[in-house]
Parts: C-alpha cells; sequence; structure tokens
C-alpha cells in the first residue's frame, strides 16, 4: 500500500501561484511514477501532469503546460505541483497519484490516490 496525502491548496486570486505537495508513505517512492489530477464540481476527474519514476521525465496536459511544473524529491517521499498563473478555471479538488509507470496515470489507472487538497482561484 502507498498513502498519499496532498497539501498547499488554499485560495488564491487570479494571475497568483500556489506550491502543492504530496507526501508518500508505505512503500518505495521512488519504485513509482507519480502525478496529479483534478475534479471540480459537476465535472469529469481531469489529467494535470505526471513524472516518471526514473529519468524524471515529464508529462502535462496543454491547459497546464507553461504554467504547472512537476517535480519529485525522493530523498523526502514528496512530489510536488508548482501552479503559476493560475485562472478560475484551474478551481478543482487537486489529487495526487502513484502507480508503478507513469503512463497508467497518465491514462487514468493508477493505483494509489489521495485525499486532494482544494484550490480555489478568485476572478
Amino acid at each position: 500500500q502507498v498513502q498519499l496525502v496532498e497539501s498547499g491548496g488554499g485560495l488564491v486570486q487570479a494571475g497568483g501561484s500556489l506550491r502543492l505537495s504530496c507526501a508518500a508513505s508505505g512503500r518505495t517512492f521512488s519504485n513509482y511514477g507519480m502525478g496529479w489530477f483534478r475534479q471540480a464540481p459537476g465535472k469529469e476527474r481531469e489529467f494535470v501532469a505526471a513524472i516518471s519514476r526514473s529519468d524524471g521525465s515529464t508529462y502535462y496536459t496543454g491547459s497546464a503546460k507553461g504554467r504547472f511544473t512537476i517535480s519529485r524529491d525522493n530523498a523526502k517521499n514528496t512530489v510536488y505541483l508548482q501552479m503559476n498563473s493560475l485562472k478560475p478555471e484551474d478551481t478543482a479538488v487537486y489529487h495526487c497519484a502513484a502507480d508503478r509507470t507513469m503512463w497508467r496515470i497518465i491514462n487514468g489507472e493508477y493505483t494509489y490516490w489521495g485525499q486532494g487538497t482544494q484550490v480555489t482561484v478568485s476572478s
């Protein structure tokens, strides 16, 4: 089992920044691809970003490219999502996810996920 706990959400004005963190425990963190997805009220869950377990390769959904950066610190068992130039449409609960490969996360097939942290962007 892998336990994931997100933090760092909050209320921010449009154009502002937030950095989300996801602390993992339970298994060897470096063995897992990690990612973020989000879900707004009444909307489908949406993939945001993922990072590989091995070479640090990253992948982003179109709306996140150029504004969000995913990174990981294997020594701290933590994955981050730096979000800049936030827009009201980024408002959602952000969850982190873990699986053996980054590609399973991108395809929505992740095995582990956290409870999420709320991000609200005001206009």
